[in-house]
């Protein structure tokens, strides 16, 4: 299964050179840039751990590429993905999200169909990742 994402998830994977103009479009908007990992990607996970603290008052992305070649080599059977926030609206808006990493391997989601009252069918997503403990969801 191929997890979409983001903003640009239905281009090909990403160069590094790629992602680099990317983050230099979002900090020419003076947008703060973060990056972000997980190895829980369902739909509904909104919330993925911070690799360190957003990046504020950068001039070039060179900062950025290295922060995430170090999330990278820490996590390398992890989603990572960069955002980038727009304050402009006077609360924190996310302007810019897209993945910069995926797992060697994703196992998918599954669908579950629960039968109610007047046969009525409800639906949910179980990710196949999280029948493995934290940190071991994808073969660490």
């Amino acid at each position: 299964m191929y997890l979409r994402h983001g903003t640009f998830s239905y281009l090909p994977e990403f160069t590094d050179d790629e992602i680099a103009a990317q983050v230099r479009y979002a900090l020419l908007n003076g947008w703060p840039v973060s990056i972000e990992y997980t190895d829980d990607p369902h739909p509904r996970n909104a919330y993925w751990e911070m690799w360190g603290l957003p990046l504020f008052d950068l001039d070039e992305p060179d900062g950025v590429l290295a922060e995430i070649n170090a999330c990278r080599a820490t996590f390398p059977r992890h989603y990572v993905r960069v955002l980038a926030y727009d304050a402009s609206y006077g609360r924190q808006t996310t302007a810019l999200s897209f993945l910069v990493q995926r797992p060697p391997e994703e196992p998918g989601f599954a669908l579950t169909r629960t039968e109610g009252p007047d046969r009525r069918q409800t639906y949910g997503l179980r990710p196949y990742a999280t029948d493995r403990p934290q940190g071991l969801r994808y073969g660490g």
